[in-house]
């Protein structure tokens, strides 16, 4: 009789499995109340009923109003209706600072904004992953419209200094967009404490469902719409809300507000013994992105001598699922632009791995890794031109 592969899943900061309570709370607005939230009639009222009670739950765990608040498909979707929404709505400014660490949903956004005249910056970041604060301040002026820097970075999970950056922003009266795809549900945030004004948020990074998220304007912040069509989102973003996907984003929401502290201490614990562990049997290995001052699922190491993609293949067939990279570049061999940004040379930054662990990962998982990843690093630099043992 074949027995079943045990199957490690370590790519949470890539998507999240969704939490069964909130497909539970989901799947009535899939077919017993699955009325348009703009019809006036009973159907339509309690769909809307719906939506602004995800929203209310939203804002309750970013600390916002909800009148500041719009769903959106996604984190790509807020970040470039950020980013473009801002300057589409003056003429003044026409400076756009960002970091060299950013998730492409920024980068490639930016790189549009270049070509149609604006000038983008990109601020350098230290072998931590951390933005150089003297360049920001040097670099901020009177023409910067907006500063975009991310809450933490995906690849290796290092956490900025938002606060500090919103008061460089604020400084010279620049806008301070964060993206915080990675960090929401899983910190806590204040976007007054933080001192930013606009916010991205996806529901798939945090046990919600793909295709939905937010992005969260402070009032008074101009941003003019992409999308255009009906009234929706308050004239800010046209097109039929996706009930079923925005109360499974407000349920995610509250999850998080009640089990996010327990959590993040369950989750740091299992990715400290597994550093522990791939540090005791395999040598040579560096850890990337800052040792304390980052996302407790996330562990990115760079293993010496052998190319990451050769490690992923290898961890696949014994079911474990990790990534090298980001999941939204995971199809390109070009070494990860986070790592070179940082300083890791090109050679380590090829053989990188990134682990993240989530809510519903244990410690016999953490377990198998260790059993079973020294014996392919092994077999790996055995055969690799580039290691002499």
């Amino acid at each position: 009789m074949e027995h079943k592969k045990k199957s490690v899943y370590l790519d949470n900061n890539a998507t999240t499995p969704a939490d069964p309570r909130v497909i539970e709370k989901m799947l009535p607005y899939f077919h017993e109340t699955s009325a348009n939230p703009s019809s006036i009639h009973g159907a339509g009222r309690r769909a809307r009923d719906a939506v602004e009670e995800a929203r209310e739950k939203l804002s309750r765990l970013v600390h916002c109003r909800t009148d500041e608040t719009y769903f959106t498909s996604g984190g790509t979707e807020s970040d470039n209706m950020g980013i473009k929404g801002a300057a589409f709505a003056q003429s003044e400014r026409t400076k756009i600072i960002t970091s060299a660490i950013e998730h492409h949903a920024v980068l490639t956004t930016c790189d549009y904004m270049k070509k149609h005249g604006y000038e983008i910056v990109k601020a350098p970041v230290d072998e931590y992953g951390i933005v150089d604060l003297n360049f920001l301040s040097r670099a901020v002026d009177d023409k910067t419209l907006l500063v975009s820097i991310m809450h933490a970075n995906n690849e290796v999970g290092t956490i900025e200094p938002l606060k500090d950056i919103g008061e460089i922003a604020h400084r010279h009266g620049a806008i301070f967009h964060s993206d915080a795809v990675q960090t929401v549900g899983k910190i806590p945030i204040d976007m007054d404490a933080l001192q930013v004004d606009m916010l991205s948020l996806s529901g798939h990074k945090f046990y919600g469902p793909k295709g939905v998220g937010a992005l969260v304007v402070r009032r008074g912040t101009r941003f003019d719409p992409l999308h255009h069509g009906g009234h929706h989102e308050r004239n800010k973003r046209a097109g039929t809300e996706n009930v079923p996907g925005i109360v499974g984003l407000g349920a995610a929401c509250e999850i998080s507000m009640t089990e996010m502290n327990t959590e993040e201490k369950s989750i740091r614990e299992l990715r400290d013994s597994l550093w522990i562990g791939i540090n005791k049997e395999i040598g040579e290995v560096q850890l990337n992105g800052h040792p304390e001052n980052r996302l407790a699922g996330t562990l990115n190491i760079s293993v010496k001598y052998i190319e990451g993609e050769s490690m992923l293949l290898n961890l696949d067939m014994h079911g474990i699922y990790a990534s090298s990279g980001s999941a939204c570049t995971s199809g390109s061999l070009e070494a990860s632009h986070v790592l070179l940004a940082m300083g890791v040379p090109h050679d380590l930054a090829h053989g990188s791995l990134r682990f993240s662990m989530g809510r519903f990962n244990t410690k016999r998982d953490i377990d198998h890794v260790i059993e079973v990843f020294p014996g392919i690093v092994k077999k790996l630099r055995a055969i690799s031109p580039l290691c002499k043992n």
